[in-house]
């Protein structure tokens, strides 16, 4: 299988760094949304994206006017008649994204690939919203944030999967330079039942006034090794999409992924994390933490 042309569902922020990867690579891609507006935002977000890696020398001043030329807006799923593989990356919710697959089954040549990017549903399940002979045609290829940043996919294949088109999708990834790994269709996948098992104890540290959320991610970052840590990494991704998760691992696994009462009341609280100006810290109007 030759995958040339892609589509990808979803101007949000994992959907748009998305197609910018492909665009890179000199794939041709339709970005799509329903709102016309939420396209052109993102389209100058990513504009921005570009420029601020021009300027820590990510990218080459030559790969700004070729990516962009790559990546067409669409705010219709008509737009993908012709292309390889589309690319869902709209919200972490189950018939959300079902309903969207009934319509791309409407529009999508035979054989076209479709993938979720989601970070947390059964693959399989998901799968049952195509007709049956698309079905073989769906995996997941769950990106992670940022996408022009992080070399992680995990290739999930459902029950149905096709193999070769597994591996058709796996070396489309690592054409655009991503590492992919191969991960059975279980809930949560494999890197977020592991993360989610770190921030449940986080938390749990933090309930019991064991430690402060500033010095378990001073803690992480310094003594584990990672680039951030928990609560910072909650605050970016946002609480909402990390409680939304946290539901799902609990729904799957019960008490082994129990969801902790303070992400709740942030959530109820409105304190949704850095681009809402507040989360587990305070944050200005350019997304500075101040607090």
């Amino acid at each position: 299988m030759t995958i040339q042309k892609i589509g990808v569902c979803g101007a949000g922020m994992m959907g748009s760094e998305i197609a910018l990867v492909f665009a890179l690579a000199d794939h041709k891609v339709r970005l799509m949304d329903m709102d016309k507006a939420f396209v052109d935002k993102a389209m100058k977000k990513l504009e921005a994206t570009l420029d601020a890696g021009i300027g820590r020398g990510f990218f080459a001043e030559a790969d700004k006017p070729r990516a962009l030329a790559n990546i067409e807006p669409a705010t219709d799923v008509s737009a993908y008649g012709d292309v390889d593989l589309v690319i869902e990356a709209i919200t972490e919710d189950q018939e959300a994204k079902g309903a969207l697959y009934k319509q791309l089954d409407a529009v999508l040549k035979p054989g076209a690939i479709v993938a979720s990017n989601t970070s947390s549903i059964s693959i399989s399940v998901l799968a049952s919203y195509l007709s049956e002979p698309r079905q073989k045609n769906f995996l997941g290829l769950h990106f992670f944030s940022p996408v022009s940043r992080m070399k992680l996919v995990e290739v999930i294949s459902g029950f149905d999967s096709d193999p070769e088109v597994v591996k058709a999708a796996t070396a489309a990834c690592e054409a655009i330079g991503k590492s992919p790994i191969q991960v059975k269709d279980v809930v949560g996948f494999a890197v977020n039942r592991i993360l989610f098992a770190m921030w449940d104890e986080a938390i749990r540290l933090v309930e019991e006034g064991a430690c402060t959320p500033e010095d378990i991610d001073t803690g992480c970052r310094l003594g584990l090794g990672h680039p951030v840590g928990p609560f910072e990494l909650m605050d970016n991704i946002t609480i909402d999409l990390a409680l939304k998760v946290s539901n799902i691992l609990e729904d799957a696994y019960g008490d082994r992924m129990h969801v902790r009462p303070t992400i709740k009341q942030l959530h109820a609280a409105g304190r949704l994390g850095r681009r809402y100006g507040r989360g587990w810290y305070r944050y200005d109007e350019k997304g500075k933490r101040v607090g």
